[in-house]
Order: structure tokens, then sequence, then C-alpha cells
């Protein structure tokens, strides 16, 4: 399984492996393009942002083929929720990196990073608070759901392709 990142700040790519219920990571790229960063006055992605962009998406795909669609979750956060020319970017992007891109919203960005936290630590009847380390976005500076994902909770979120 693969997980994209479209992140305001960084793109990001992770490759894992899951086996008994949990998740081993095999591969992991970072670059810190900052598409926030790119956006014009009139809250467009600039073209020189947008050409970079491609290009990091370019090498992500370079890992990701031979994924089948359903192993791959790519997902666009705060910079596409309000850049005018998204759509235009998106169909680019996804034509670069071979797979659809989802634009998410704040709350479903933060219940992602969550469960990717939760994800590595070692399970507890008690509840938890993640602070993320990106304090300053408006998505995410709290993330404190009722309880931690049980394994059923964690085993329908690996069948629905989120984790």
């Amino acid at each position: 399984m693969a997980a994209v990142d479209l992140g305001s700040n960084s793109f990001h790519l992770q490759i894992a492996r899951v086996v008994d219920d949990q998740i081993y990571l095999l591969d992991s790229l970072r670059d810190p393009l900052r598409l926030g960063a790119g956006l014009t006055r009139d809250r467009r992605i600039d073209q020189a942002t947008k050409t970079r962009a491609l290009e990091v998406l370019a090498r992500f795909s370079e890992r990701l083929r031979g994924f089948s669609r359903s192993a791959v979750r790519a997902v666009g956060t705060s910079a596409l929720r309000v850049a005018k020319n998204a759509d235009a970017f998106l169909a680019e992007a996804e034509a670069t990196l071979g797979f659809p891109i989802e634009v998410i919203f704040g709350r479903e960005e933060a219940r992602l990073i969550y469960l990717g936290v939760a994800q590595s630590l070692a399970p507890s009847p008690e509840r938890r608070l993640v602070v993320s380390g990106d304090l300053g976005r408006p998505a995410h500076p709290l993330l404190r759901p009722p309880e931690a994902p049980d394994a059923a909770e964690l085993a329908a979120l690996k069948e629905e392709g989120i984790i």
C-alpha cells in the first residue's frame, strides 16, 4: 500500500506493507516544495511551483509503478482547498502521478494524521492527545478522538484503503 500527501509545505510518499495488523514502512520520500508559498495574491498556483510539483509527482510515480489503484491513496490539503486553479492543477497532477488525488478537508486531514500516529504507538485503553508537528496550520493543531482506534476499526480503514 502507499500514501501520497500533497501538503501545503511538502509532498510525501510512503510505501508500506501490512502484516498481521501491523504496518511496516518500506520506503518514504519527502520534498519540501512549499505549494502554499507558490500561491499568488489571487490564490492561484504559480507556474514555477506547478512545474516543480509535477516533477516531484513524476518521481513519486516511478516508485508507484506496478501498484494497483486500490493500493494507493493520494490526498491534497490546505493549498489545494483554496487554490482557484486547483482543478486544472489536479488534472495534470493525476495524469503525472497515475492515481486519483482527493482534496480532503481539515477534519479528515486531522483524522488521518491521528491514525498514522496512533498506529505507531503501543496499544492503550487510555485516551490520547496527539500534538501535530504542524502547529501553525488551521487543520489540526490538536488531535484527540474519543478513543484510540481498535483492531476492528483499523481493519476497516485498511479495507477502505485509508491506511
